[in-house]
């Protein structure tokens, strides 16, 4: 009824579809960069272990003097040099990414301009309709929300402690859970109301 001016407007409401939107595409960079430091993380134990195999496999290949060592082993030898090489190399690229860095602001602004315009939805319904609308769109969006929460709380333990893998594994979870919420609700909801009410166009 005008009460609140500007707030219950129309143009308010457009700012949560929006924001929503442009979050929704930072929680998938998001994923991502957390994925690809997570690929650096791990491919240091990669190279490790091929390097221990690759040593036990020269140390075999090394023989008396006017011996030649099998065909097969060499070719091992061989093989081994180049994964250790291959990831060395991926090790590197992946390293001049800076996902960590680019995974902590991604999640930090998720958490932040998300929670934020996740509240500012149904405050801006509620000032317009004085009600709210109870169902699968309000109910996802506080999921996403409590998932972005609970993601965020398992960070402190992901960097020491020895609950490390469990935290992680966690903080992946519900991350996770969060982004198949949101595609429900920012891809695949709007697809099938397109289908509803535009048969001719699918």
């Amino acid at each position: 009824g005008g009460e609140f001016g500007v707030f219950e407007g129309r143009i308010i409401s457009l700012a949560h579809p929006t924001i929503m939107a442009f979050v929704y595409g930072l929680s998938a960079f998001s994923v991502f960069t957390g994925w690809q430091w997570r690929q650096l993380r791990e491919i240091g134990t990669g190279i490790t272990a091929v390097k221990a195999e690759l040593k036990e496999l020269e140390a075999k290949a090394v023989v008396a003097e006017g011996e030649t060592a099998p065909a097969s082993l060499v070719a091992s030898i061989t093989e081994h040099q180049a994964k250790v090489d291959a990831l060395t190399a991926t090790r590197k690229e992946l390293a001049q990414g800076d996902f960590r860095d680019k995974h902590y602001q991604a999640g930090a602004l998720v958490l932040g301009i998300g929670t934020s315009f996740a509240i500012e939805g149904p405050v801006n319904t509620f000032l317009r309709a004085q009600k709210l609308f109870p169902g699968p769109h309000l109910y996802a969006g506080a999921g996403i929300v409590v998932c972005w929460a609970l993601a965020a709380s398992l960070v402190p333990l992901m960097q020491k402690g020895n609950s490390q893998d469990a935290a992680r594994y966690g903080h992946m979870a519900f991350n996770g859970l969060a982004l198949a919420l949101f595609t429900w609700q920012c891809v695949l909801r709007p697809l099938n109301e397109m289908r509803t009410y535009s048969p001719l166009f699918f």
